[in-house]
């Protein structure tokens, strides 16, 4: 059997969950913006870019640090957080139906 990391798991599923919670504040932030934007395309791609950069140097960064395990744990992390990023955006997005 092959013996896990638990701590080196936690360290970056809480790095995967801070960066991830930034990753979709900056994404709420951009469309926000984007609706008001006279060029939407242009914000959203740049904003995309920086977001993408810096979600994947951080899990390199985690990886390199801490081994596997602990970018397995920020793996996980980033799928939680969207989960419940997008639970949150239809919870909120059903209190504005008509």
């Amino acid at each position: 059997m092959i013996p896990t990391d638990w701590s080196a798991m936690m360290l970056g599923g809480a790095a995967g969950a801070a960066v991830s919670a930034l990753y979709f504040a900056g994404l709420a932030w951009s469309m926000g913006h984007a609706l008001r934007a006279r060029s939407p395309v242009a914000l959203l791609a740049l904003s995309a870019a920086i977001r993408i950069a810096i979600l994947l140097a951080a899990g390199w960064a985690v990886a390199l640090q801490a081994g596997p395990w602990a970018a397995l744990g920020y793996a996980a992390a980033f799928v939680v957080v969207r989960i419940g990023a997008i639970t949150a955006a239809k919870i909120c997005d059903a209190g504005h139906a008509p």
